[in-house]
């Protein structure tokens, strides 16, 4: 049975047309969901798993923007739908993932003729909007330094980090050059240990404090 807390704002008989033209999507890890430059073709509704968006630069340095995760709604599809643009950004399978694609026409028809819909889409797309401010607050202003320190705490819950330099990178916003000579920097002063793929966090705890 699909469930996704979106199709519950629809009444009965909107949400049995719905049901009746929703495609569900089993996605492999590593499947690209959408790509960048093209059209978007529905909502996608996630169920399970994990998908993240990120985008690419003419640089060739990548960002990644959102994850989404159970009972999440993809926020660049529901600009794409509005405004018929094309994506400008990437969404690929982290985590074996069941999404819910709502076609473009039925969509347009939700939005219509339900309000319960409507705000539900728009109260996500807002959410989404606050967190991207966030990002480019965090990216624009934030030393990159202080930003790879804070990133290395909060995902070393068990002391190390499984995770390549240019994976890193990504998740920065940054070089995967400017990634490696911080880090150096940190295993010079004894706050990390590297090794291939894995980061050991060790006196970075003791000796961060805030900027």
């Amino acid at each position: 049975m699909a469930r996704h807390s979106i199709l519950d704002s629809l009444n009965d008989t909107l949400r049995k047309e719905t049901l009746e033209n929703i495609r569900v999507m089993e996605l492999p890890p590593g499947q690209i969901l959408f790509t960048a430059g093209e059209h978007c073709q529905g909502l996608p509704l996630v169920m399970g798993g994990r998908i993240k968006v990120q985008m690419t630069g003419v640089s060739g340095h990548s960002i990644v923007l959102y994850r989404m995760q159970a009972d999440d709604i993809c926020t660049l599809s529901i600009g794409c739908l509005m405004t018929g643009r094309a994506y400008r950004a990437e969404a690929v399978v982290e985590e074996g993932a069941e999404a819910l694609m709502i076609p473009r026409g039925v969509f347009d028809r939700l939005m219509d003729q339900s309000a319960e819909f409507r705000l539900g889409i728009m109260e996500s797309y807002g959410r989404r909007l606050d967190d991207l401010m966030l990002l480019v607050e965090e990216v624009a202003f934030r030393r990159m330094d202080r930003r790879l320190e804070e990133w290395l705490l909060a995902h070393a819950a068990s002391g190390t980090v499984v995770i390549t330099h240019q994976e890193l990178a990504v998740e920065l916003g940054t070089a995967r050059e400017v990634v490696s000579r911080l880090l150096k920097e940190l295993e010079r002063r004894d706050m990390v240990k590297l090794s291939r793929g894995k980061i050991e966090v060790t006196g970075l705890a003791e000796s961060s404090s805030p900027a």
